[in-house]
């Protein structure tokens, strides 16, 4: 091994780890946390330098996504994917797990919840690929960091939610929820021709916590879901003459059974 790269290496895992700390005690504080793009982007490439090498095919693929039609207001608005995933406690890295349904209690989710929606799978290329498997291990990180004795089963979306027709997209039909789970990181992949669509957290109680919009790619949101309530207000149009679409990927933390 060269000696001469050490130095290097070690100041390079000191300033990551720097960083993450940061993160997890805003987050452990708050409750929630916001990484605007370019703090994002320096986390996932202080991580790996090749962790947003294939960001175009990840971001061109919310184009590939499918109607979800498990609407009960039978709204045509939502597009999605799913994956499921695991890490055992302690681990910086997430395994994929074979495909299956999604499923919430009415209790979390009294709009849409209580039956198993089937969606069809994320890409193995996109699901295995630098920018997703970047976004895993931030992740895995922060909130094994915060809960480091926990195994982890982990569901990754993609999220489009379209305006058109003059038909207002809702990003979170079911209202202001907790999704029953511990931890959920929201990143920001792409908005276009849109107004509206800001982030609100609240209290247990329903106090208001923040509110913040995800404007730019790569803006990202924590949030200690057993601790927070969050929503999105619904998406217009800017431009009545285009469609306009939010893209969000979302990854829920749960602790593992077994």
């Amino acid at each position: 091994m060269n000696q001469a790269f050490l130095p290097q290496a070690t100041a390079a895992a000191r300033d990551y780890d720097a960083q993450l700390d940061a993160v997890c005690q805003r987050l452990a504080r708050r409750d929630y946390c916001l990484l605007p793009s370019e703090q994002t982007r320096n986390l996932l490439l202080a991580d790996s330098a090749t962790a947003l090498d294939d960001w175009e095919a990840f971001h061109d693929s919310w184009n590939q996504l499918r109607l979800d039609n498990f609407m009960a207001d039978g709204g045509r608005y939502r597009q999605r994917l799913h994956a499921t995933l695991s890490a055992p406690a302690g681990a910086r890295a997430a395994r994929a797990e074979p495909h299956q349904p999604h499923y919430q209690s009415r209790f979390y989710n009294p709009l849409n919840g209580g039956v198993a929606r089937h969606y069809e799978p994320i890409r193995n290329e996109i699901l295995l690929g630098p920018t997703m498997q970047a976004v895993l291990r931030l992740g895995c990180a922060v909130f094994g960091q915060l809960s480091p004795y926990t195994p982890w089963h982990i569901e990754a979306h993609q999220y489009r939610i379209e305006a058109k027709n003059r038909q207002c997209g809702k990003p979170t039909p079911e209202g202001i929820h907790r999704d029953g789970v511990h931890f959920l990181l929201m990143m920001l992949v792409g908005r276009r021709n849109l107004v509206n669509g800001a982030t609100e957290l609240y209290t247990l109680e329903h106090e208001p916590l923040s509110e913040f919009t995800l404007t730019e790619p790569l803006d990202l949101a924590l949030v200690n879901d057993e601790r927070v309530l969050h929503g999105v207000t619904p998406v217009a149009q800017l431009d009545p003459s285009r469609d306009g679409t939010r893209d969000v990927l979302l990854l829920s933390f749960r602790r593992r059974a077994g």
